[in-house]
């Protein structure tokens, strides 16, 4: 009976929720752990429908779903005795201020690094992913880019607060090398002189097999440190409608877990899943996809950790 008010192990709707179960601490540079989940709740940088503001909550909750598996198939280890997990909530940031947004995630994100920590990131809108990189280049330099997504996010014609500019001014400001990152899903327009990023774009990701995705991507970021950051769009809206900007044709979901999984061995210094919107969603399933693909990220990252 001690635990009359406590236990929350096997227990999918009642109290507060947090990613997975995990403890939330709200101080999270203090605190023993190896990988902080934070939220960003933006989405004034969209340009298409909004709502992944609620993203983090949707993935959090849907995320209960999956709590109760000891090993998340097809793995054979339990990732949470390997890795300390922690969740960290939401940034708090001045309302309809995207300056202040971007001062403050770059801040916290300085901080969790810091402390010895790395961080798997929950959007909002994909914006939030650039002042993450920011971060994330003091402590390992140029990086390599591992994206998923249906668009190339690489428009210059946008503000500076637009969810479709950020791998413009990402390597521009050094932050990462186009040459040694890869996109995979495109299957919107982007002018392809000078794009510099490899692409497998969707036609070709859903006519090659799971092997020679992985492979591509290997061999195109080589022995660079990488940062790992998925769009929900990159799913076909079949399996992801919950989205801003959906766009048919796109991936299956058991085909990205497959290229997830086989991205062991890969040196995934960050992480992040943005743009659900679960307002659009139907049936909790963007939201699901979600929270199972930021699980699959914790799998991989510890696998390549313990060289399980």
């Amino acid at each position: 009976m001690n635990d009359l008010f406590t236990k929350t192990d096997y227990s999918l709707y009642s109290n507060a929720m947090t990613f997975m179960r995990r403890p939330l601490v709200q101080n999270p540079v203090d605190a023993e752990a190896d990988i902080v989940v934070l939220g960003a709740p933006f989405d004034m940088a969209t340009s298409g429908r909004a709502g992944a503001r609620m993203g983090p909550d949707a993935i959090r909750r849907a995320s209960v779903n999956l709590s109760w598996e000891s090993k998340k198939f097809p793995w054979d280890f339990n990732v949470f005795e390997h890795t300390k997990v922690i969740d960290a909530g939401d940034l708090v940031f001045d309302t309809g201020d995207a300056e202040d947004l971007t001062q403050r995630l770059e801040a916290a994100c300085d901080a969790i690094l810091a402390s010895g920590k790395t961080m798997l990131g929950l959007g909002g809108d994909h914006f939030v992913t650039l002042p993450i990189l920011r971060s994330y280049h003091k402590k390992y330099g140029e990086m390599a880019l591992i994206h998923f997504d249906a668009h190339t996010d690489t428009y210059a014609q946008g503000s500076r607060f637009d969810h479709g500019t950020m791998f413009y001014h990402a390597p521009n400001e050094g932050l990462i090398s186009a040459e040694h990152s890869v996109q995979i899903g495109i299957r919107t327009e982007y002018t392809r002189e000078g794009h510099g990023f490899n692409v497998i774009d969707a036609m070709q990701a859903n006519d090659m097999s799971v092997d020679e995705i992985i492979a591509s991507i290997k061999k195109t970021i080589g022995n660079k440190p990488v940062y790992l950051t998925f769009d929900i769009d990159c799913l076909d809206p079949a399996f992801a409608p919950g989205t801003g900007t959906p766009v048919c044709g796109g991936l299956n979901t058991d085909k990205i877990l497959k290229v997830i999984r086989g991205l062991q061995g890969v040196n995934i210094v960050g992480m992040d899943v943005v743009e659900v919107s679960p307002a659009y969603d139907q049936s909790d399933i963007t939201a699901l996809a979600g929270a199972t693909i930021a699980l699959e990220l914790l799998y991989v990252w510890t696998a390549n950790r313990f060289n399980k």
